[in-house]
């Protein structure tokens, strides 16, 4: 159905265009019962001013956006991320700023999609997720002008405040809990290494595992998809001197590592203690049901759109962090059956 126009108002209302634009805009011109009819007339049309037109007229767009750079194969199962989209229309609540998101197939893509947003005015300001260990979106979006908030960090950039979660402490909690349940060799299968959060927690997973004694412990870097969860963790498995336990970057993994255990012949907790990262559905659902860090999900995407929302109505916004992710314990975890 074709979308109406002011012509289409104007032609309805036996008025001429300028009259209908200076009703619909609040501006003098028009008398009061003139502008109630053409008010009442575009109502019964369907009429809404476009973004491009509001833009010009206030230089606001009306919406926020968001570009994620991941594999559609990936960010189809991953929960993480329909969680935090959750929080973020949560945020922005039935008022007048939508929300925009498009998937990019490479971060070249995604940096040209910035620009053109900005150039176009589709949006007042930007959600940058996945943060980068050299990210170019940083300087890119600062030299634009184009407000942003970061999920990740923090940066300690005045110009980029960042809604952030303490990885390194949940790292750090799950490889005591480890620890004290006997285990000493202990697999991390990370996401890919160019984020930052894989560093913060890869970096705290090797102190951690240094401060405990668990020398044969390390981290290897995979695709967050279930087939390269599954993959990394069959390697680690097949290896003369396997781990007892393994901890995941992400839930999808560690289902997918649940049935490689289960195919090898392992029991799960007997022979390997699993745990993932961001506990969901999927974590309660298989058998035994999965250990894993929690973090509010929803509640993190929340904080960042208001900040941003802050940010665009003129406030000095600063990082802050969400609530610390907490260690949830199911059947997946317990003392490995070769170090009792």
């Amino acid at each position: 159905m074709r979308r109406p126009t002011i012509a289409d108002i104007a032609r309805e209302a036996g008025v001429s265009k300028v009259a209908v634009s200076y009703a619909l805009n609040g501006r003098p011109g028009v008398s009061d019962d003139t502008r109630r009819r053409i008010a009442a007339i575009a109502r019964q049309l369907g009429w809404a001013p476009s973004s491009a037109a509001r833009a010009l007229s206030d230089g606001k767009a009306g919406a926020i956006g968001v570009v994620v750079d991941r594999p559609a194969e990936v960010l189809g199962v991953e929960p993480f991320f329909m969680r935090l989209m959750a929080g973020i229309q949560n945020g922005l609540g039935e008022g007048q700023t939508s929300l925009l998101m498009q998937v990019s197939s490479r971060q070249a893509v995604e940096l040209e999609i910035y620009r053109r947003w900005h150039a176009e005015r589709r949006v007042d300001g930007v959600l940058l997720v996945d943060l980068r260990v050299e990210d170019a979106r940083l300087d890119l979006v600062t030299g634009l002008g184009l407000p942003a908030v970061v999920i990740g960090g923090p940066l300690g950039r005045a110009d980029l405040p960042c809604a952030w979660t303490d990885d390194a402490a949940g790292m750090t909690e799950v490889l005591d809990y480890l620890a004290a349940l006997g285990h000493r060799r202990v697999v991390h299968i990370a996401g890919p290494a160019e984020f930052v959060h894989t560093r913060v927690r890869a970096q705290a997973f090797a102190a951690a595992t240094a401060r405990l004694g668990m020398t044969e412990s390390r981290t290897v870097h995979t695709d967050y998809s279930d087939e390269g969860g599954a993959s990394a963790a069959r390697r680690a498995l097949v290896a003369e001197r396997p781990p007892t336990a393994l901890v995941f970057d992400n839930d999808v993994m560690a289902t997918a590592a649940l049935g490689v255990a289960q195919e090898l012949g392992l029991s799960v907790p007997g022979d390997l203690s699993l745990v993932a990262w961001d506990d969901s559905v999927l974590c309660r659902l298989v058998r035994p049901a999965l250990s894993a860090l929690r973090r509010p999900v929803v509640d993190y995407g929340e904080l960042a759109v208001s900040m941003l929302l802050r940010l665009l109505d003129g406030e000095v916004v600063e990082d802050q962090a969400a609530a610390q992710p907490t260690l949830v314990v199911r059947g997946s975890t317990g003392p490995p059956r070769t170090e009792r």
